[in-house]
Order: C-alpha cells, then structure tokens, then sequence
C-alpha cells in the first residue's frame, strides 16, 4: 500500500472529526461557559466518553505498551485497574463536589473555584500558573507520539517532523472552532472507534500467531520473556506500581481538560453514572494495548531505536490499511487529548491570568478571542519544544501527572475541610510543586527514596505543609470559608 493512501485513510479520518466540531460550532452559544462547559449539559454518555479519549493519549496507546514489550504485562495492573478505580474514587469524591459549586456559582475552572473561597486572585493565578506549566509537557507528548507514530508507519517516508505538525495543525483548527461541544461529540466518536479497533487489532494479531496460548507459550520459551508469565520483578516493584498508580491516578484528577468536565455534566445522575462505569472501560482499553505490547515481545517483533510497539506488531501482522486505520484512529485520541487540553489550558489562561490581573472587565466576545489566539500560541510553543524529543513518552508522561498530583490534596483538603486556610493551601502547593521540579532537574534531591517516587513523596511532604501551615494561621478576611459546606442537595 503506497505512503499516499495510508495517509490518505489517516487525514480522511481526522476530516470526519473536524467535519463534526463543524456541525457542532453551529449549534454553539458566542459564550464562555458553552465554549468551555457546553453550558454544563452533557450527558452520561458524552461525559464518560469525553472523559475517556480525553486520556487516550501516546501515553496510552505508545508508552504503555512500549513498557509492557519492555518489562511485562502488570502494566495493566497500575493502568487498568488501580488507577481505574482511584479514579472513579475521585471522580465522587472530588468531581460531584466540584459539580455542586459549579452549579450554584457558575466556576468554570478549578482555580476560580478556589480563589472564590480563598479570596485570593494570587491563589487563583498561583493554581493556573502550575497547570499550564504540566499541561505543557503532555500536549507535547501527542505531538512526539504522532510524529513516531507516522514516521513508524511509513518506513520514514513521513519524517517526524512532518507528522507532529499534521496533528498540531489539526488540533489547533479543531478547538479554534468546536468548543467543549463540538470536542465532546467527536470524543464519543473516537473513543468508541478506538475500543472496537484495539479489540479487533488484537483478535487479529492473535489469529495471525495461533491464538492466545502461542502467544504465550512464545513468551515462556523466550529466555528474554519468560519472567514476564510470573507476577512482580526488578521493575514492578510494589513501591514502583502504588506510587506510579496513586499519582497518576490523582493526577489525571487535577488535569485541567478532566477537571473541567466535572463542571460540565447535566446532573447528579450523570455523574454517578459515569464514575462507576469508568473501571470498566479503562479495563477494556488497557488490556489489549498492553497485551499486545507483551505478547509482542515473545514473538520478538522488532521495534526501531526510540520507535513503538504497536504500529510495529500491526505492521508485522495485519493488513497495512488496518495498521492504518488503527494508528489514524490513535492519532485521532491524542488529537482528543490535545484539543481538550488546549481549550482547558485556554480557560486557565484567560479567566485565572488575563481577567484578574490584566483586564478585569474582560467582554464575552472579547474573552472568546483572546481563548482562541491562545490555543494558537500554545500548541504552537509545544510543537516546537516537541522537535527536539526532550524525553521518552512515559517520561513526559509521568513528569505531568506527578507534577499535577502535587495539586489533588491540597484541593480535596479545601473541600472538606472547614479549619484549612488561604496561607495553608498556598504553602501547601508551593511546597510540594518546588519539591517535585527540584527532583527533576536538581541532581541532590532524589528521584525516589526507598522505592516509592519523588511524586508520591512531594504529595505527602503537600498534605503535611497544608495542615501544619492552616493549623499555625488564622483565616485571611476575605477568605469565604462556608460556601463550600451550605451547599443544597443536588436533584
């Protein structure tokens, strides 16, 4: 199959996605709460649907397996399951309290949610500040992603370059004119194509090798897989999988595209709804990506320098118009992920930085714009850094969802907790958000200790700061400290 049409199967499938944010930007309100919420209407389909390809992202369809072909299939013990369920945890515990405060005063964001009950703008800004700087190094991720992605497929006739701008290029069109609707829609779309194509991807490998027991008896003959069949190794620690599962799934709770949609559901049913099948579908997904990575290794598939498992086993055992269809509909999730992204981080922008310190009397129309002009020079600023391949697709990955995780007790705390003060979550975030950038780039501060991450350790050192700090200090006067406790029972 000639490069032409399989990146003709790959654009023709991103033109369906954005023919759909078309549609949708018809039906859109020329306001900020239908931009960013779709004026909180989404049901219980869409919302666990947007939710879900807003994280089928590279780190899910690349680096996940990339580790299961590397070190063995409990990946989709942290994946699947734990952070599954730490998640939908989450969803109740932190979402349908978020849903409650949206509801009666309008919050479009975490940090002016915060900031209302703090009455701090500095808070406000503080919050913002720390989310754009992780949300950075995961747009980045689907823009490497895809340009390993099509460079994999087509034998390098695609460069990396060229692939990584073909999705930023797309994704800044598509959350220029979608929204939160027209991005919800499509997110419906992609994440239901991907689970039946991941699922038909495998069915398919596995017919091509002799089914599930060849494949695993190629694991257990193949002296550089056999301790893949046994559970635990030098690199599934158990320190190494809590840690790697709490943060991350505490961290997926504090991304500003996850986090927003908890503002944006059409009542207390969605919600319920949704946080209990969420286990179920993040099992559906991560089992056979990850297998296939795993599985992959025993069959000895060969995976190029610093490329990914999983267009090189579709490559070796599926037709080249599948391996197409399966990576177009993959470039599609990261273009979910990267589009919700750039409209959160757009939010981020212009309601906790640009209104409060710059112009107060900021206009509907106005803030429309100066959303849209963002999204631009964001995705723009990741594309370039994403040129210079900083770090593997895991190690972006973990460095946001570790570095977002530092925000989720703070937050929980602010919450449900009455005695926490302005001074109190501030330090707290400070702390834990110094701790953890120190032990990326300080060589003295340790990336571990004992085993467990610096990222669960930062969370702690975070949890302990807040507390110590609001104990020792009083309530600043413009701090609200009962608006989040006199709420109404929902319908």
């Amino acid at each position: 199959m000639s490069v032409a049409l399989q990146l003709g199967i790959i654009v023709g499938y991103l033109v369906i996605a954005l023919a759909v944010g078309l549609i949708a930007y018809r039906l859109t309100d020329r306001t900020a709460e239908d931009f960013y919420l779709a004026s909180r209407t989404l049901g219980t389909v869409v919302l666990l649907f947007t939710t879900f390809a807003t994280l089928l992202s590279a780190f899910t369809f690349f680096a996940g397996p990339n580790i299961a072909y590397a070190q063995g299939p409990e990946w989709i013990l942290v994946m699947g399951l734990m952070d599954g369920i730490i998640f939908a945890v989450l969803w109740y515990v932190v979402g349908y309290k978020q849903w409650l405060l949206g509801q009666r005063y309008g919050y479009v964001t975490l940090g002016e949610m915060l900031g209302d009950r703090f009455g701090s703008r500095w808070l406000r800004g503080l919050v913002a500040v720390v989310s754009l700087l992780w949300l950075f190094p995961y747009v980045m991720l689907q823009q490497v992603g895809a340009g390993t992605a099509l460079e994999a497929l087509t034998d390098g006739a695609v460069p990396y370059a060229a692939g990584a701008g073909l999705i930023t290029a797309f994704m800044i069109l598509y959350v220029v004119v979608a929204g939160m609707r027209g991005i919800a829609w499509t997110d419906t779309l992609q994440g239901t194509f991907m689970l039946v194509t991941t699922w038909v991807a495998l069915l398919w490998v596995l017919a091509a090798v002799g089914g599930p027991g060849a494949a695993t008896e190629a694991l257990a003959s193949n002296p550089d897989t056999s301790q893949f069949l046994s559970l635990g190794s030098g690199y599934y620690t158990p320190q190494w999988m809590l840690s790697t599962a709490i943060v991350i799934g505490f961290g997926v709770a504090m991304f500003p595209q996850v986090n927003q949609r908890f503002f944006a559901a059409g009542s207390e049913t969605v919600l319920k709804r949704s946080f209990v099948l969420w286990p179920i579908l993040c099992v559906l997904l991560f089992v056979p990506s990850f297998m296939l990575g795993a599985w992959a290794a025993g069959l000895e598939v060969a995976v190029p320098e610093g490329g990914n498992v999983l267009p090189a086993v579709l490559a070796e055992f599926t037709p080249t118009w599948f391996a197409a269809l399966v990576i177009a509909g993959a470039m599609a999730a990261m273009m979910s992920s990267s589009d919700s992204m750039l409209l959160s981080g757009s939010s981020y922008f212009t309601r906790d930085l640009y209104r409060p310190f710059v112009e107060r009397d900021l206009s509907d129309r106005r803030e429309d714009l100066l959303a849209r002009g963002g999204v631009v020079v964001f995705a723009s600023a990741a594309f370039v850094a994403s040129l210079q391949r900083p770090a593997t697709l895991f190690e972006l990955g973990d460095a946001a969802f570790s570095g977002f995780a530092q925000l989720a007790l703070p937050v929980v705390l602010a919450l449900y907790w009455r005695t926490i003060t302005r001074a109190g979550i501030t330090a707290g975030v400070l702390v834990s958000q110094l701790f953890y950038i120190s032990s990326l780039f300080v060589a003295v501060v340790p990336g571990s200790y004992l085993g467990w991450s610096a990222g669960l350790v930062g969370m702690g050192l975070g949890l302990v700061v807040t507390v110590v700090v609001s104990l020792v200090t009083s309530p600043a006067a413009a701090e609200r400290r009962a608006i989040y406790f006199d709420q109404p029972g929902a319908d």
